[in-house]
């Protein structure tokens, strides 16, 4: 129909009709410049369960194809309904405010350790491209606990390795007394790791267990090494 058969009448509708197919076919931009505003949030894929789980966590992953697979869900994840077998395809970020996809291994571990407690864990029971997630918002809970300020960022040296809490304090780690037990979970000043805010890298403590057996290698290997000389010697 030629725009000059159009009547008066009807010149307005068509219009609006001849509008409204612009905008259908344009991009998310150009609708929202036409008046057809939308907000842009991130899908939800279908499948997905979300679990509030506190630390400690009982949760032992495995690196996946499309996520993280559970390979033990024990204790408190058990409690919140994971099972063995789901795929992760998200987790709670290092501060707690964002949720992360969870394409790596190391480095959701590292972030669920970092996590305040509780930590959440989205699952997905549909196949789902994890290269293709971004973060997300934190659910919102209601008294939540308050996220670090910026002066305790710059102050965070080390974290609790059982719960995830954040040694942020005005007197360096080094310099805490000896009985300095974690205020959440209670774990002793060993059970703690320097953090670096900034990567999120955590590193254990060397405990005194571990020293123990590097010695005895390493005597070992000395009494070896005589032997073997003494040998040579007598030979």
């Amino acid at each position: 129909v030629s725009r000059a058969r159009i009547s008066p009448v009807m010149k307005p509708l068509a219009s609006r009709c001849s509008g409204m197919s612009r905008a259908s076919s344009s991009s998310p931009s150009e609708r929202r410049f036409a008046g057809f505003s939308r907000p842009n949030l991130a899908v939800k894929a279908r499948g997905e369960r979300t679990f509030t789980v506190d630390k400690p966590l009982g949760l032992s992953l495995s690196q996946g194809q499309n996520g993280l697979t559970v390979k033990n869900a024990g204790g408190n994840a058990a409690k919140a309904g994971i099972k063995n077998g789901d795929t992760v395809i998200y987790t709670s970020s290092f501060f707690g405010d964002e949720l992360w996809p969870s394409d790596k291994l190391s480095f959701t571990n590292s972030a669920l350790k970092a996590a305040p407690s509780p930590v959440t864990i989205i699952v997905s029971d549909d196949p789902v491209d994890i290269k293709r997630l971004v973060a997300r918002p934190a659910p919102k809970r209601f008294g939540g606990k308050s996220r670090l300020s910026a002066k305790q960022k710059e102050l965070a040296t080390h974290l609790c390795l059982d719960c995830g809490w954040i040694y942020a304090e005005e007197t360096a780690f080094a310099q805490a007394p000896n009985d300095f037990v974690c205020p959440q979970c209670n774990a002793g000043k060993k059970r703690f790791g320097s953090f670096d805010v900034t990567t999120g890298k955590i590193t254990e403590p060397i405990s005194t267990f571990q020293v123990i057996n590097v010695l005895i290698v390493i005597l070992g290997l000395g009494v070896v090494g005589a032997l073997g000389y003494a040998g040579l010697l007598l030979s």
